[in-house]
């Protein structure tokens, strides 16, 4: 089974959300979606969907590329990450934000989210 078919109702559900300038390719065991979602709202739905189907996201096999609509995203917020925080206990103060926006918004400073540390000033996306 290829990465396609195992990401079918992802790749799907992406098509049927409405995000434009839909990409998908499979490169190097890695499937790579790339597009334009119309809210925040939709991307989180994507990102819900995707855990789903790997729940600890341990496989490694997707990278999702998927940016804000122009006008869809009103001001960001920015945090400083205290001792102790995780993505998770940021979101918490956040209604409507997940830890995988939080992420996706500071994947210039975060390679991996299980690692944030003290000091660190992350941007916190508006939904």
């Amino acid at each position: 089974m290829g990465l396609q078919d195992k990401y079918k109702q992802l790749v799907d559900q992406a098509n049927s959300a409405g995000i434009s300038n839909l990409q998908v390719t499979e490169q190097d065991n890695v499937l790579y979606i790339n597009g334009t979602a119309p809210s925040a709202q939709v991307k989180d739905q994507l990102w819900d969907t995707y855990e789903k189907l790997d729940p600890e996201m341990r496989s490694a096999d997707v990278v999702m590329n998927i940016s804000l609509a122009e006008g869809a995203a009103s001001s960001e917020q920015v945090y400083e990450v205290k001792s102790g925080d995780s993505l998770s206990k940021i979101a918490k103060n956040y209604p409507g934000v997940s830890w995988k926006d939080i992420f996706e918004a500071n994947k210039d400073q975060i390679k991996d989210p299980n690692l944030i540390h003290p000091g660190q000033k992350l941007k916190i996306p508006a939904v």
